[in-house]
């Protein structure tokens, strides 16, 4: 499996030009590209903005007809890429080192960490902003500045607008994201019915819708107004109550019913959550119903 941690080796690799600088690669995708790769491990952040592009292992491929569609798309460290494509296409990548995010922290957006299959789809006023800020940014890379101040701003300005198109995405594609709300929160109500793995968390659910953690999280905060994990604690509050008041379970048996691991760890949550021990919880439902 080969490994890529620089972006020179990287665009050799698939036939990109070599890199100008070591923390911001821009470029156009030249007409032969590498279509076809087993799995590689790119150690940096990619965003590629792709027209022409036709890709049998997207959610929108019909067979029938396959159109090609424009989209951005985004590769993170510590994940693995393979790819399979039938026909060249054209297009911009932006290529940004860890380092480079490190020490620049408001570089950071979520979605940069999302996966292939959760692309960007772009309106046609959108892709043409967006050629635009790319064709600004290529421009100056090009002059190989000493001063990395006018690339970071407009890096910053292109993850930013990027940020506000995945915004309107969410809010009117209600037929594509509703469904994955809906299976998120079936699979929470399931948990509990199965062989318990400890407290759920967001990875648990991300990896059984095959989902990103990121991309999970924003499709329920743009349509629950909670996060992931706010909506996750909330449930398991809702299941301490229900056990503290209709079963005879003590805490400690509760704790391991929940998935915690320590039964503190659950008095502890809980206290979090309502401001009272699983024991005064119990005692004041009690007092309440006298």
């Amino acid at each position: 499996m080969n490994t890529f941690n620089d972006f020179k080796s990287f665009n050799n690799y698939i036939g990109l030009a070599a890199p100008l600088n070591n923390d911001i690669d821009v470029g156009t995708y030249p007409e032969k590209t590498r279509l076809k790769s087993e799995a590689v491990y790119i150690d940096f952040y990619r965003i590629s903005f792709k027209t022409n592009y036709i890709n049998p292992d997207l959610p929108s491929y019909d067979p029938k007809h396959p159109n090609p569609i424009t989209a951005v798309f985004f590769n993170s460290p510590g994940n693995l890429y393979e790819w399979d494509l039938t026909e060249k296409f054209e297009g911009y990548y932006l290529q940004l080192s860890k380092d480079l995010i490190d020490k620049n922290r408001y570089l950071f957006k979520n979605y940069l960490e999302y996966g292939e299959h959760e692309a960007l789809y772009l309106t046609k006023e959108e892709e043409e902003e967006f050629i635009r800020l790319y064709q600004f940014l290529l421009k100056h890379y090009q002059k190989n500045l000493k001063e990395n101040n006018v690339l970071l701003a407009s890096v910053n300005l292109i993850l930013n607008m990027v940020e506000s198109y995945y915004k309107r995405q969410f809010e009117t594609e209600v037929k594509l994201y509703n469904p994955i709300v809906s299976e998120f929160q079936q699979l929470l109500r399931d948990y509990y019915n199965g062989r318990i793995e400890g407290v759920p968390s967001v990875n648990y659910f991300a990896n059984k819708m095959n989902l990103t953690p990121n991309y999970l999280g924003d499709v329920l905060k743009t349509y629950t107004h909670k996060s992931a994990i706010e909506t996750i604690h909330e449930h398991i509050a809702n299941s301490a109550k229900k056990l503290l008041l209709e079963s005879d379970l003590t805490n400690a048996e509760i704790a391991f019913e929940l998935g915690f691991d320590y039964p503190n760890y659950f008095a502890k949550f809980f206290k979090k959550k309502t401001q009272l021990t699983p024991k005064q919880f119990r005692m004041r439902q009690k007092l309440t119903n006298s």
